[in-house]
């Protein structure tokens, strides 16, 4: 928090809202984990998810809308600062190891430290996977209140971290460790959530609501495992994971309907990357829907992700958005919405206010850039119009994550959304021309 303080005080940022305080809208952002594209119903998935499928009926779903990265960590860092997660310091995944490196930076302004120093109160619920060490733990990231844990999955039970040993419980409230052992971890999510939501009904609030489903293990109450059972292994368990989390989704979602807070608060809704086929997910369960790839790779399955955006009476109601998106630009749009002035840094996303509110918005005339790992390996791509390209990535899509990777490809996006066919060949120019994007903009700091 220090660090914070001096950087805006050198910056010359305050984050002092422009609107009045009775016009600033709560904001909650939900965040799921490993979710593709093809898995709610709104996107056309046999999954019934009727309270996310309410949420996009009352507002705006994206269809073209991508995370910043294809794994947990460098994904969440941008979108809690707007900023590509190499430019973020969170290259890759960060250690689930109490005290381990790696995290995101204490110099880097979160959403959080946003809205708090224009007045909010705000909260981490659910996952963390930024940080182990109390320089880099939400308390010190700008959350009044965090629950959750701080690696990159639990057992919804016993809340150890699930992974290999050595066996490391972790739940913390605050930074310090609790013990809730028994109970289902999205229940207690619904419950923490729930009783910040009562003690800041008079207050503006910011709420980071990061969920670990559908992550494996899949661990559905039997009334989903019952209800999908008919499904093939192993999309029936991730199903009735899915179901589960909508459940307790819509049941936050009642919470601000029952305190008389829905019309006030603006619901930002994405997920982190695309669906799992490690071993852990049992090679699979979830779908890309028309895409190739999958979690860890840069193919569209792999960042390509639902998106919603819901205010009632501020923002149009059951509209669909096709202009490409990004989570960096999420930052941008709630502080306008919300009229919260930005971190005076380089921010990499552009507010998508204009485009939420009239679909004839062109969309952005910009490149869209990912990079995961740092060097001469670290896998990348760049997105310009309808072409993209990629280097060192690789199709995680059935489940192999010892497939070689692909040096170079060059895909349009237009002809070919599944990008089936390498047109680096045949364009060699539209190669250098991406490629000299990519470098300058990694030179920019």
């Amino acid at each position: 928090m220090l660090l914070w303080l001096i950087t805006a005080l050198l910056t010359g940022w305050s984050g002092m809202n422009n609107l009045a305080a009775e016009a600033r809208p709560n904001v909650l952002l939900i965040l799921a984990d490993d979710l593709g594209f093809g898995d709610l119903s709104c996107y056309g998935s046999e999954i019934p998810t009727p309270h996310l499928d309410a949420l996009a009926a009352r507002g705006v779903r994206f269809t073209q809308f991508y995370s910043a990265a294809p794994v947990c960590s460098p994904s969440r860092a941008a979108t809690l600062t707007g900023r590509y997660p190499v430019r973020a310091g969170v290259a890759d995944n960060v250690t689930s190891q109490r005290g381990g490196r790696g995290g995101l930076p204490p110099k880097e302004i979160t959403l959080a430290e946003m809205f708090k120093a224009a007045g909010y109160a705000t909260a981490h619920i659910g996952k963390w996977h930024l940080g182990y060490t109390s320089d880099k733990m939400p308390n010190a990231q700008g959350f009044d209140y965090s629950f959750g844990h701080m690696g990159g999955c639990i057992d919804n039970y016993s809340h150890f971290f699930y992974w290999n040993g050595p066996n490391i419980h972790d739940l913390h409230r605050n930074g310090v460790e609790v013990f809730h052992g028994g109970e289902f971890f999205p229940d207690l999510m619904v419950r923490e959530a729930g009783e910040f939501l009562e003690r800041n009904r008079q207050h503006p609030f910011f709420m980071y609501f990061a969920l670990n489903t559908p992550h494996y293990p899949y661990q559905a109450e039997t009334k989903w495992l019952e209800k999908f059972q008919a499904l093939p292994y192993p999309r029936n368990l991730y199903a009735a994971f899915v179901a589960s989390m909508d459940d307790h989704i819509g049941a936050v979602l009642s919470k601000l309907d029952t305190l008389g807070l829905r019309d006030r608060t603006l619901i930002i809704f994405q997920s982190d990357n695309g669906h799992s086929t490690e071993e852990r997910a049992h090679y699979g369960g979830g779908s890309a829907g028309p895409f190739r790839g999958a979690k860890f790779s840069l193919l569209e399955g792999g960042i390509h992700l639902p998106a919603i955006v819901s205010w009632p009476g501020k923002l149009p109601q059951n509209e669909v958005r096709s202009q490409p998106a990004h989570a960096c630009d999420l930052l941008p749009t709630m502080a306008e919405l919300a009229g919260v002035t930005p971190p005076k840094v380089h921010l990499d996303g552009q507010s998508l206010s204009a485009i939420l509110r009239d679909a004839n918005t062109p969309a952005f005339d910009r490149a869209l850039h990912w990079q995961v790992g740092e060097g001469s390996t670290a896998e990348w791509a760049v997105r310009e119009g309808d072409w993209k390209l990629m280097v060192n990535t690789r199709d995680t899509s059935a489940g192999d994550q010892n497939l070689p990777r692909i040096g170079l490809f060059l895909a349009n996006l237009k002809d070919d959304p599944a990008e089936q066919a390498n047109l680096a060949d045949k364009f060699p120019e539209r190669v250098s021309h991406l490629r000299k994007l990519h470098e300058a903009e990694l030179a920019d700091p």
